[in-house]
């Protein structure tokens, strides 16, 4: 129960917004015996099932194990901003890769958006679809960083659908003194993401996909077939996509060492009046800081604002969600304080040490792709369409994707955590110094 009395519309999904305004979907039976398929897929979210659609539209007999509900996990609790390009920047890839390789994945990342719009209105998904992101400098230091990276983005990449705004220009379109500048990015989307997923299952279903909810993996093998076991059954593949990202797990210890599982957490007002709405975001992109840690937030489809905020790294979630993140929003929107929060919830997301995507093949039939580091709206759907492309035979764009390094965090999972939340909490430092 939410404080306004609502209740997901969805059983067994967190008690989240995204949930309370799903739109109507059908339950999928738990796997029961044993069922043959092309291509068997651990996991409903954004990697599973646009690997799922994509895979069927070629023809494939596609199976999807999903341990909850689809969208259950990230892909229906996250901030749904549609952001262009990678979570690492241009000028650090360059550095990494190369600049070849760095406008490769330039391309991607604006194809990825592209392909998230293109389903969006292929299978007349209904997800509050609304153009534009605005990346605020948090600190002095990040302005001349963010006016930079626009002329690099316009000159070197050829992009013109981003530009440099000064503090007073943002302060008028954000409704806050607290910003330095920022980039007005007209190019990127943001939506309702756990809508989003439930269209994408619905075009799947069309397609001949067969999803099994509450069915957990429990164990797997590749060989000739595959063998994926849950408690309930077998599904006997051809090939196998692990899209679990951050609740892998143990069921994988060769993929688990990239990747760390963060909590990250999210709140939604009361609608808020028309006025103080525009007041707030005049122009209705979705926003996000420049901290380590970094604030996002948007509108709704119903004028909510919906803000993320904090993270934690354990097992836990805050007693006190609401009140967790309120925090965060009030250092930016002092003038929301009485204003009522309606719902708060948690998720988990998987990040990777240098935030490039772990994408790859443990074995010639079992493929991967994990790790989007908070970019995992554009950047897994995309994905999945390349997963689709390396099985029906197509690998050029898998290679490039899979030879991009992503280092397994030091200490394996056995050691990660400490080393990470010691590292969080530098950063974390750092931006409440000013730095």
């Amino acid at each position: 129960m939410t404080a306004s009395g609502s209740v997901s519309k969805l059983l067994g999904h967190t008690d989240s917004y995204y949930a309370a305004s799903a739109n109507p979907t059908g339950d999928h039976p738990r796997l029961q015996g044993d069922v043959e398929a092309d291509v068997c897929i651990i996991g409903a979210g954004y990697t599973g099932l646009s690997s799922a659609l994509h895979l069927a539209e070629r023809g494939y007999k596609v199976v999807v194990l999903e341990a909850e509900r689809i969208g259950w996990g990230a892909s229906g609790r996250n901030g749904g901003h549609v952001g262009v390009g990678q979570r690492k920047g241009q000028e650090d890839l360059e550095k990494m890769l190369g600049l070849d390789t760095a406008k490769v994945l330039w391309g991607m990342g604006v194809e990825a958006v592209q392909l998230v719009e293109s389903l969006i209105n292929k299978h007349d998904i209904k997800c509050d679809l609304k153009r534009g992101i605005m990346h605020l400098a948090a600190k002095a230091s990040h302005d001349d960083e963010l006016k930079d990276e626009v002329e690099l983005l316009n000159e070197r990449y050829g992009y013109d659908q981003i530009r440099y705004a000064d503090r007073h220009e943002v302060g008028k379109l954000v409704g806050s003194e607290r910003f330095h500048g920022g980039q007005v990015d007209s190019g990127s989307l943001h939506l309702h993401p756990l809508n989003f997923a439930l269209g994408l299952a619905d075009a799947a279903a069309a397609a001949g996909v067969q999803f099994y909810e509450h069915s957990r993996v429990t164990s797997y093998h590749g060989g000739s077939p595959c063998v994926v076991s849950t408690s309930g059954g077998r599904v006997y593949a051809k090939n196998v996509v692990l899209a679990c990202n951050g609740y892998l797990g143990g069921l994988e210890p060769r993929m688990a060492g990239r990747i760390m599982p963060i909590n990250n957490f999210v709140l939604a007002t009361e609608p808020l009046s028309e006025g103080l709405a525009q007041e707030l975001i005049a122009n209705d992109y979705a926003l996000q800081d420049t901290l380590f840690v970094i604030n996002y937030w948007k509108l709704s489809g119903d004028n909510r604002l919906v803000f993320g905020g904090g993270e934690n790294y354990t097992s836990r979630f805050p007693q006190d969600i609401r009140g967790f993140v309120r925090k965060y929003m009030l250092e930016i929107y002092p003038q929301l304080e009485d204003t009522r929060i309606d719902y708060g919830w948690g998720g988990t997301l998987a990040i990777t040490m240098n935030r490039m995507p772990s994408i790859g093949r443990l074995e010639p039939n079992v493929y991967y792709s994990q790790g989007y580091s908070g970019h995992g709206v554009p950047t897994a759907t995309f994905a999945g369409k390349i997963l689709s492309e390396v099985i029906a035979g197509t690998e050029e764009r898998f290679d490039i994707l899979s030879r991009i390094p992503t280092p397994r965090f030091p200490g394996g999972t056995l050691l990660r955590w400490p080393g990470l939340v010691a590292g969080m909490l530098y950063y974390s430092m750092m931006d409440k110094l000013g730095r």
